[in-house]
Order: C-alpha cells, then structure tokens, then sequence
C-alpha cells in the first residue's frame, strides 16, 4: 500500500474523477476524507465503497469555491484525523460557454473553483505541512490548462492559471518538502460534461478521436488515478512543480 494511514482529503470526491481518485487512495491505504458541496448522499456513496473495499473514510461538507468554508475543511480534518498529508484539490466547474454570453457571474464562478479554490486549500493546509516537515498536493488541472478549446474562456483560464500556480508554489515551498504538482486530464467521462457525450454528440465525439493519437474520444476516470497515487506517493519526493498529462496523447500531437 503506497499511501498506508495518509490522511488525504480530496476535494469534489463525489463524483467523477474525485470519486475515482478517492477510492484508489483508499484502497492504496489512505485515511480519505470525501469533501462534497452539495449532495451528502453521493459523498456517503463513494465512502461506502471505501470502507466496503476494507478502507476508511469519512465525508466532509465544504464549499471550494469560499475561504472561510475551505478553512474550516482543514481544521475538522485536523481536529478529526490529528493531520492532513495530501492534498487533492479535484473540485471545480466547467461551463461550455462562447465568449459573447459569458457573464461576469459564469467567470467568477470558475475561477472562483477551479483556481481560487486551490490556491486557499494550499494556505490552510501549509502550517500542518511546514509543522510535519512534509506534504504532498496534487492540483487537478486539464488540458485546456496546458492547451485551450472553444467555447470556455473561463475554464481555459482558470486551468492554465492552475498549472502555473502549481509552478509558483512548488518554487516557494519546495524548500520545506512540499511537493506541488498537477495532474492534467484529457477527456474524461464525467457528469460534468454528459452533455457532450449524447446521441446528438456523435460528430464532436468522432472530432475528438481524429484529435486524439489513439483514436479515443473519452478516458474513464479510473485511468488517472495511478498518476494521482504516485504523485502523492513518496515515489515522487523529488517531483516538484510539474504537470502530467493523461490524455491517450491529446497534447502529444
């Protein structure tokens, strides 16, 4: 067990891809901490599949997106568990929306999430880590972090702001054993973009395979979390500051 009684609390745990790296850190060892915003039933799902794989788990409300509630995340986890070790920063949002009808709300939203989130997750998080001597983060970004599609500016932003904030903490924090680094995801099938996986999607779905060296549309969540393991695992103590692209070769071409 590469995570063996590491508290990791990963962020949007219940669903998609946090789900999938909350349950791969649970079976890799891991005391995972579920954090959802809204739906407590999903959150209980994903720790029932924990504890039922013989790990553990709890579920912890907080809104990613609001300082004093991403604070008070981190002292219940402490104050609960005695500590924090890994940190996923997983919870965010993703609007297909074209520039001419993205609202000041629709922008401040994702970037509020998606970077934002992160970056005060980060914050509450480091006088355990600097205590401890060590800590692991693992900023989940995309390939429109490292690229950039139509259709979501906002995104775009947020997750190309996220790649290089991952850069900007490692080269401040690395110092004290803190390894920041991120995790880039291709197309991943999750509920947050079902809608482009329709019956009437079949053409963005066959542009998406002509743009992928392996002929994939979609990835399954599951693909990711073994990067997502040995990026908080001690394997990766001489990572600092990069991003990983698991996108069956999307950003290759």
């Amino acid at each position: 067990m590469r995570l063996k009684d590491k508290v990791a609390i990963v962020t949007g745990g219940s669903q998609g891809i946090g789900e999938a790296i909350a349950i791969r850190y649970g079976a890799e060892g891991a005391k995972v901490v579920v954090n959802y915003a809204r739906s407590a039933e999903n959150a209980t799902r994903v720790v029932n599949k924990i504890v039922e794989n013989g790990g553990r788990a709890i579920a912890v409300r907080a809104d990613c997106s609001k300082v004093a509630e991403i604070e008070q995340l981190v002292a219940a986890v402490i104050e609960s568990h005695g500590t924090v070790d890994i940190l996923v920063n997983n919870a965010g949002v993703f609007r297909t929306v074209p520039v001419e009808q993205t609202t000041e709300e629709i922008w401040d939203e994702q970037l509020d999430l998606n970077l934002k989130g992160a970056f005060f997750l980060v914050r509450a998080a480091l006088p355990e880590f600097r205590r401890k001597g060590r800590g692991k983060v693992v900023n989940v970004s995309s390939i429109w972090g490292l690229g950039a599609g139509p259709n979501c500016p906002a995104y775009c932003a947020a997750k190309g702001g996220l790649v290089n904030l991952t850069k900007a903490l490692a080269v401040e924090l690395g110092r004290y054993n803190i390894n920041v680094n991120s995790l880039a995801p291709g197309n991943i099938a999750t509920p947050l973009n079902a809608h482009l996986r329709g019956p009437d999607m079949e053409a963005y779905m066959a542009q998406m395979r002509a743009m992928t060296p392996t002929g994939r549309d979609f990835l399954q969540p599951q693909e990711l979390t073994g990067t997502a393991v040995y990026l908080a695992s001690e394997d990766a103590d001489a990572v600092h500051g990069v991003t990983i692209a698991v996108d069956a070769g999307w950003s290759a071409w």
